[in-house]
């Protein structure tokens, strides 16, 4: 029995000799992330702990500021952090630089009207005017809906750059393109809570921003390619909101802007 153990912990040793460590600490640690994310963050915890401290109407902008703070800080700053301090990566290394910046500017270009316009048409739902922005007293403060954006950004930023940046040029060293994979499977798992058509398009979403990120060789490109759909359909829901216009077309469209 002891030779068999003895033989085991021989085989344990030469096997974790062969890990490279920073592909172990970033996909370790990635998972980590998500669950302090959820614990941590939670605006659940933020009502219990903090917001007896402030003004009452300022509580429920906070308590969305404290989600989208901890995933910016742990999906963003403490990843940047642990690669730098931990492994020595340098900010084109950690997916940083500018990268092809014209082609992610040219993708952006292409895809961010599209992203207008339909969500243009989504916000006429009474559905998503009910659903956003989250946080209703932006519908009514621009000071408030701009904090609550920008907060909103920094979400974004952490989001994107814990799968994006932070696993695929963590791990691409010793994974290769398979780290496009490799990333994609989490981002699917938490969507699975979403509609279907959602959840399912998430996997062909993930692969892809994956792989532009790749191919741009910067993380920054997946932000605004994200998070446009999210910023975009809160505004328009917004203005209609405030304007009390409905319909899609041209005149719905100047409406909205001139009915506030």
């Amino acid at each position: 029995m002891l030779s068999v153990l003895q033989d085991e912990w021989t085989r344990l040793r030469a096997a974790l000799s062969r890990l490279d460590s920073q592909t172990v600490f970033v996909l370790t640690f990635a998972a980590v992330a998500v669950v302090l994310q959820y614990i941590l963050g939670s605006r659940q915890l933020f009502y219990d702990q903090f917001a007896a401290h402030l003004p009452a109407q300022w509580r429920a902008l906070a308590s969305w500021g404290w989600w989208f703070g901890m995933k910016g800080v742990l999906g963003f700053v403490v990843p940047v952090l642990a690669l730098r301090t931990l492994f020595g990566a340098s900010a084109q290394g950690m997916g940083l630089g500018l990268g092809n910046w014209r082609l992610a500017t040219l993708i952006a270009g292409l895809y961010l009207p599209l992203v207008l316009g339909a969500t243009w048409v989504l916000s006429d739902s009474a559905a998503f005017q009910e659903q956003y922005p989250h946080l209703s007293q932006a519908k009514t403060d621009w000071t408030v809906f701009l904090i609550y954006e920008a907060l909103f950004l920094f979400y974004w930023i952490g989001w994107e750059y814990l799968w994006r940046g932070f696993v695929i040029f963590g791990t691409m060293h010793s994974l290769g393109l398979y780290a496009i994979l490799v990333q994609a499977v989490p981002f699917a798992a938490l969507h699975v809570d979403k509609p279907w058509p959602e959840a399912l398009l998430s996997v062909v979403g993930g692969v892809a921003l994956g792989a532009l990120v790749w191919r741009c060789r910067s993380f920054w490109i997946a932000v605004p390619i994200h998070a446009a759909q999210m910023l975009m359909l809160d505004l328009w829901c917004t203005l209609r909101a405030r304007s009390g216009v409905d319909g899609i077309g041209l005149d719905a469209l100047v409406g909205v802007f001139t009915q506030l």
